[in-house]
């Protein structure tokens, strides 16, 4: 199945974690922002210089430098098939930028997790990361099933600070949700239920929307 899949929800909502199932699943690559800005740094490209100049003042990577890394990445031959996005778009002009990018032989399907503020809270409050593959999960284990490195909490997911983030991420992602929101390939799902039940809703969503076009 031919698909090309936005994953948006708030920290915590799991949008990584069923990102990566649903890219597995279905055998397209999961383009995690994150992922593909290290790899273009390593490589040394001429965006991988410009985005680590900017990181290394501090500073976070924009628009431009944002566009032309994730164009780069779909254009490769393994995302030919499909693929799954997690990271972007963050603004409207990246939304408006990922439509030019891809043509209207398969819908571009935008699934948005929707999980309770308290829920996310918790989530993040408990959640840890491997140290060294990146891998996240909610547990109190001290090792990463995955590669059995040691599981740490992120600074920035402390309760001190949650509450303040999902607050930016409300106020910077809303109007990536109404830029969506109309269309025809636009779902919803609730994010507050096991991650079996949340994948199977997505998948649902996912198969609602196949030969339709917004």
């Amino acid at each position: 199945m031919s698909v090309r899949l936005v994953m948006l929800g708030a920290p915590g909502a799991g949008k990584g974690t069923q990102g990566e199932r649903f890219a597995r699943e279905h055998g397209v690559p999961r383009i995690a922002t994150g992922d593909i800005l290290r790899e273009a740094v390593q490589k040394g490209s001429e965006l991988g210089r410009a985005a680590r100049a900017v990181m290394e003042q501090g500073r976070l990577v924009g628009d431009e430098i944002m566009i032309g890394v994730v164009k780069d990445r779909v254009r490769r031959a393994d995302a030919a098939p499909g693929f799954v996005l997690d990271g972007f778009p963050r603004t409207v002009i990246q939304a408006e930028a990922l439509d030019g990018m891809v043509d209207d032989r398969t819908p571009l399907v935008v699934v948005d997790i929707e999980v309770p503020e308290d829920v996310l809270a918790r989530r993040l409050s408990t959640r840890r990361i491997c140290s060294v593959c990146g891998t996240t999960a909610q547990s109190n284990d001290v090792v990463c099933l995955k590669c059995g490195g040691a599981l740490v909490q992120r600074r920035d997911d402390n309760a001190a600070i949650v509450l303040e983030r999902l607050q930016v991420y409300e106020q910077e992602t809303q109007p990536i949700v109404d830029f969506y929101r109309d269309r025809a390939t636009f779902r919803s799902v609730d994010g507050d239920q096991t991650q079996d039940a949340v994948a199977a809703d997505i998948a649902a969503a996912v198969a609602s929307v196949l030969g339709v076009r917004s």
